[in-house]
């Protein structure tokens, strides 16, 4: 039976099922493994393994101990990563923000306070060591880990470029987003950056690091 088979399809399809029920459940507090058999009517079984996994993902958290009719039983919640992913609200809230800035400033003055926040967003991070290129390495792994999907290339200029844009959502009508990237992504290398970002049709990110840098 090959890993495509329906039924292995219809399996997936049944542990996401109750992986999201899982979810839906801590989301409405903590709760122990059969706190969340009883609420859910699923296996023991079933519940643990995706106690599991969502541990692994780390979507979940051990949350003490409460006791129980035998022994002193676990508490499971959701870690803070995890209900900031769920909420829909960022884009929109973001996307009109940066509508009611641009609207009230100068062009000049938005331009300026987009790059201000790209920088400062490194102001707690490390910068990591090593020559330019590994600099710019780091750069791409920190961007792929903040929904980027980017790679290096040098066949010309020293390039990092990306398959989409972690703010495709506000980047096509601000292209100031793209300045305050570049700043980021600048502050982090500790070097010029331009970004050369392709804003038409479905966004994709695009910085250059000059040689002489």
């Amino acid at each position: 039976m090959t890993p495509s088979s329906p039924r292995r399809k219809r399996l997936d399809a049944d542990s996401e099922k109750t992986r999201g029920r899982v979810v839906d459940a801590l989301r409405r507090g903590p709760k122990t493994l059969d706190e969340l058999v009883e609420a859910l009517e699923l296996t023991r079984t079933a519940i643990r393994l995706q106690l599991t996994s969502l541990e692994r993902d780390g979507l979940v958290a051990h949350g003490g101990v409460r006791p129980s009719r035998t022994k002193p039983a676990n508490v499971y919640e959701l870690t803070v990563e995890a209900e900031q992913g769920l909420s829909r609200a960022y884009v929109p809230v973001l996307t009109q923000l940066l509508h009611v800035l641009s609207a009230r400033m100068s062009k000049t003055d938005f331009d300026n306070v987009m790059r201000s926040v790209g920088r400062e967003l490194m102001a707690d991070q490390p910068r990591p060591p090593g020559d330019l290129r590994q600099r710019a390495e780091a750069a791409s792994e920190l961007l792929n880990q903040l929904g980027g999907l980017t790679e290096i290339d040098d066949s010309d200029a020293l390039v990092i470029r990306s398959h989409g844009c972690p703010l495709a959502a506000t980047a096509v009508d601000h292209p100031e987003t793209c300045n305050a990237m570049e700043s980021l992504v600048s502050e982090f290398v500790g070097a010029p950056v331009r970004q050369r970002c392709d804003r038409a049709g479905r966004p994709k990110c695009r910085f250059v690091i000059p040689s002489e840098a």
